[in-house]
């Protein structure tokens, strides 16, 4: 099984959802799960990380099928060597799965990203990862459903998260 997670701050509760889908070109998820949480930590510039990472291992603790990949929106690495969001998460789930992060814009040293166009967007995603190959997983990210530049299972994450 294949995941997707995102985080929605509000002043009130932090959601956090995770959508999950068996293949890269599937158009459509098998299931999803959604966290209301207490309000996120306040923002610290450099540790992002921080600020969602709890929220996310709580939506994924009550995942019950074994996952074959993880996909944040974000980074996994900020830099070379210097870990973000996805290589957190890599740590603290004892690297027993692979995370890809897919950002929508380039971090000032953004490092190991390789840049990704899908659909007829001239504006590429950003992917990085951990756990495996950056070129394998910026392939992942080609072949996710959708005929845009967000792929299809990120803009449903990112909803479920908006709309819960």
């Amino acid at each position: 099984m294949l995941a997707c997670l995102d985080v929605d701050y509000r002043p009130e509760l932090t959601v956090a959802a995770c959508v999950l889908f068996r293949d890269w070109p599937a158009g459509s998820e098998a299931s999803h799960l959604v966290d209301h949480g207490p309000p996120a930590a306040p923002y610290e510039p450099g540790h992002f990380y921080r600020r969602e990472l709890p929220h996310l291992l709580r939506v994924l603790a009550m995942v019950q099928e074994p996952l074959e990949t993880i996909v944040v929106d974000g980074y996994v690495w900020l830099g070379e060597d210097r870990p973000g969001l996805g290589a957190h998460l890599y740590e603290a789930l004892n690297r027993a799965v692979p995370i890809i992060g897919v950002a929508k814009t380039a971090y000032v040293t953004t490092g190991p990203a390789l840049p990704v166009l899908r659909g007829q967007s001239l504006r590429p995603l950003f992917v990085t990862a951990v756990g495996m190959e950056t070129a394998t997983a910026a392939q992942c990210v080609r072949r996710m459903h959708g005929a845009s530049r967000i792929p299809t299972m990120l803009n449903r994450v990112d909803r479920l998260c908006r709309e819960s």
